[in-house]
C-alpha cells in the first residue's frame, strides 16, 4: 500500500497539540518532596545501640566501603559472678562513593543494625565528603520507615510468642525405687526370687575352694618376687592380696582337671603294692 505523503508529521503534531491541551502535572521539588515506594534504597541508617562488631558487614561488603573500629570494655560482675568483657564501637563509618546499594550487609546483619532509609539528599561538591561516619548514620535512622504491619490472619512473630510463653515448671527428682518385692507380687514370683537366691550361694559355695588355691599359689609367686628384689637392692612392691586383684572363676568343665588321669594309667589300689616293671628299669 502506498502511504500518504505527510503522515509521519500529522502524527508527531497530534500528540504535540495533545500534551499542549492536557493540564501538566510538575512537582515542585525541593518545596515537596516526591512519594517513594517503601522499600528503595536511598542511604543506609545505623543504629548504633543494636551494633555487636561482629564485623559481618565489613567483610561481606564487595566493595570494602565499611570501616568499623572498637575496643573492649570489662562490666562489673554482680554477686556471685565474674567480670565480663564486651566490644564498644569506636568508629562505624560508610563511603559511599564505593557503595553500590547490594544491601547485602544490611541483609547479614544478624542484630539489626543497618536499615534502609528512603533519604537520598546527601550529594556533595567533593567526593572525598561522601564518607559518613557513625553520627550521620545515626540520624538517618529516624526516617526508616516502620516495618509493614501483617496480613490478616498470618501467624504472630516468634518473638512475641516466646516472650508469652509460661515459663517451663521446674522438674523434681523422682522418687527412689523401694527395694524388696513389689505390693500385690504373685507367689510364683516370689518363689523364683528366692530360687535365685539359692542357686548364687550354691555356686559361690563350689568355688571357694578354688579361688582359696589360686589365692595362696598367687600369693607365695609374689613373695618369691619380692624377696629376691630386696636381695638385689631393689624397692619391693606391695604384695596384691586376693582383693586387688580379682581371679575369673574358671568354667565349670576345667574345674576337675585335676582329677583326670594320664593316658596308659591304671587305676591302683590302695592296698595293692606297687607293680614292678620288667626290664633293667625295674630292678632298679
Amino acid at each position: 500500500m502506498a502511504r500518504i505523503p505527510g503522515e509521519g508529521l500529522a502524527k508527531g503534531l497530534a500528540v504535540t497539540m495533545r500534551h499542549m491541551l492536557r493540564k501538566s502535572e510538575t512537582q515542585q521539588y525541593p518545596e515537596v518532596h516526591p512519594d517513594l515506594p517503601a522499600r528503595s534504597r536511598g542511604v543506609i541508617a545505623l543504629v548504633e545501640e543494636n551494633c555487636t562488631v561482629c564485623m559481618l558487614c565489613a567483610r561481606e561488603c564487595p566493595d570494602w566501603c565499611i570501616y568499623i573500629d572498637s575496643h573492649k570494655e570489662t562490666l562489673p560482675a554482680p554477686e556471685g559472678g565474674r567480670p565480663r568483657a564486651r566490644n564498644v564501637l569506636d568508629r562505624f563509618a560508610i563511603d559511599f562513593s564505593l557503595c553500590m546499594y547490594c544491601g547485602i550487609c544490611i541483609e547479614v546483619c544478624p542484630f539489626d543494625a543497618l536499615f534502609w532509609s528512603p533519604e537520598f539528599e546527601y550529594a556533595e561538591y567533593d567526593i572525598r565528603d561522601l564518607l559518613h561516619e557513625k553520627d550521620r548514620l545515626g540520624e538517618w535512622a529516624a526516617t526508616v520507615p516502620p516495618p509493614p504491619a501483617h496480613e490478616v490472619g498470618a501467624e504472630s512473630p516468634k518473638e512475641l510468642s516466646a516472650g508469652s510463653r509460661p515459663a517451663p515448671a521446674r522438674r523434681t527428682a523422682p522418687p527412689a525405687p523401694v527395694k524388696g518385692p513389689a505390693e500385690g507380687a504373685s507367689v510364683a514370683q516370689e518363689t523364683a526370687q528366692k530360687a535365685t537366691q539359692d542357686t548364687a550361694r550354691e555356686t559361690a559355695r563350689d568355688t571357694a575352694p578354688h579361688a582359696v588355691r589360686d589365692t595362696g599359689r598367687d600369693t607365695g609367686r609374689d613373695t618369691g618376687r619380692d624377696t629376691g628384689r630386696e636381695a638385689a637392692g631393689r624397692p619391693a612392691e606391695p604384695a596384691k592380696g586376693p582383693e586387688s586383684r580379682p581371679r575369673r572363676e574358671p568354667p565349670r568343665a576345667m574345674r576337675d582337671i585335676r582329677s583326670i588321669r594320664p593316658p596308659g594309667s591304671l587305676p591302683r589300689n590302695a592296698g595293692s603294692p606297687p607293680q614292678k616293671k620288667d626290664g633293667p628299669e625295674g630292678e632298679r
